[in-house]
């Protein structure tokens, strides 16, 4: 991949303030030719007020928008060549789906058999054909939402730019719009953005995610970047889940809570003093109180379908969440309520952060197990 493919969207250091307010700080980022990337986090992470920066609906404070090598960042937003999809829709309600498709090229003066080439093609791109001379109000929430699509199309953007498009659909027409938009978005190699709370479907949808958090970009990667590398505890718990204990690091190995309770972990670490550690429900191995590992108790005990969760209680106040998949022939064990149990962890799914959120990686020699220490939790179980 060429370097001018690389960057071929780059944001260098864009900020916004509201009065005294930092909604977005500081963002960095290269999105390259073809690529889909999501912007994904909480409520009021900055995440939208970066995506309207970049299609010129709100002015940066600070920072640099670049697009194919062309500083974009003072012009209006009909000059950008982008075409964006809202949560909304934002149809014109009194224009039928052909209508709607038309009116960005009708914008742009083109030829009115060349809007109606254009407009057949949209409309067979997204599946609506049948469907041209409809108004939005008899159409259902997918089909509004890939008429907002293909009208976004239509114009040949330079740049997509999607703002929680599937948030006002129920969740099975959800999955099937966000594979067609996928599947669109591959098809026809569009430079993507798109901007979602919903960690599932930025999953599903991205080739790369850009989690934020109070205006911050706090990891850009992959979907398997995110999940098994988290930079962050945040990090951790928003992609997926994950267990977090907070406690003090002393011994290279000995993690020691809140209320005593000290628990061995599988591997080394260099350094000492309060962290976070991060283990994940689906990589933590349940047994029997007498497997030899960390020893607690079960509070509460699920059955979900796909997979049996558990809830095991170490120490006085430290509740850990365990998932195991329900496969034929009962791949895991269930336990009832107040049973003796113990749960154990590969080096590979215990991820440890110091103070600063910084991650600590393991030095070598680590355990093959999770083990506890004599006077931790043995005592609670």
């Amino acid at each position: 991949m060429s370097g001018a493919e690389a960057g071929y969207l780059h944001l260098d250091g864009l900020s916004k303030q509201f009065g005294a307010t930092h909604a977005v700080q500081d963002v960095s980022l290269s999105v390259r030719r073809g690529e889909m990337i999501v912007l994904l986090g909480p409520s009021g992470c900055g995440k939208t007020t970066t995506l309207r920066m970049i299609a010129g609906f709100v002015e940066a404070n600070g920072g640099a928008i670049v697009l194919d090598g062309q500083s974009i960042g003072g012009q209006p937003p009909h000059l950008r060549g982008m075409g964006m999809v809202f949560q909304s829709y934002a149809l014109f309600p009194h224009m039928s789906v052909a209508a709607n498709v038309a009116f960005g090229l009708q914008m742009r003066r083109m030829p009115r058999n060349r809007i109606a080439e254009r407009v057949a093609e949209m409309l067979r791109l997204v599946k609506l054909e049948p469907f041209a001379e409809r108004l939005p109000r008899h159409l259902s929430g997918g089909q509004q939402q890939r008429v907002a699509l293909a009208r976004a199309l239509a114009i040949h953007p330079k740049l997509l730019l999607l703002d929680e498009p599937l948030s006002n659909l129920d969740a099975a027409l959800r999955q099937e719009v966000a594979r067609e938009i996928r599947i669109l978005q591959r098809d026809n190699a569009l430079t993507t953005v798109m901007v979602t709370h919903d960690q599932a479907e930025a999953m599903a949808m991205a080739d790369r995610l850009v989690v934020m958090r109070e205006g911050k970009v706090e990891q850009i990667g992959t979907q398997e970047d995110l999940y098994e590398r988290p930079a962050t505890p945040f990090v951790a718990t928003f992609i997926g889940h994950s267990n977090v204990v907070a406690g003090t690091l002393s011994d290279g190995s000995l993690l020691t809570l809140a209320d005593g309770t000290a628990l061995r972990l599988v591997g080394r670490y260099a350094g000492a003093g309060p962290c976070r550690l991060a283990v994940r429900p689906e990589r933590i191995i349940l047994a029997a109180a007498d497997g030899g590992g960390i020893r607690g108790r079960i509070t509460l005990s699920t059955y979900l379908g796909a997979t049996v969760e558990h809830v095991v209680r170490l120490g006085e106040e430290t509740d850990l969440v365990v998932r195991g998949p329900t496969l034929e022939g009962g791949a895991t064990r269930r336990f009832a309520v107040g049973d003796p149990v113990s749960v154990a962890w590969p080096l590979a799914g215990e991820k440890l952060f110091d103070n600063d959120d910084r991650p600590l990686p393991p030095q070598s020699g680590a355990q093959a197990e999770a083990t506890i220490w004599e006077n931790g939790v043995t005592n609670n179980a």
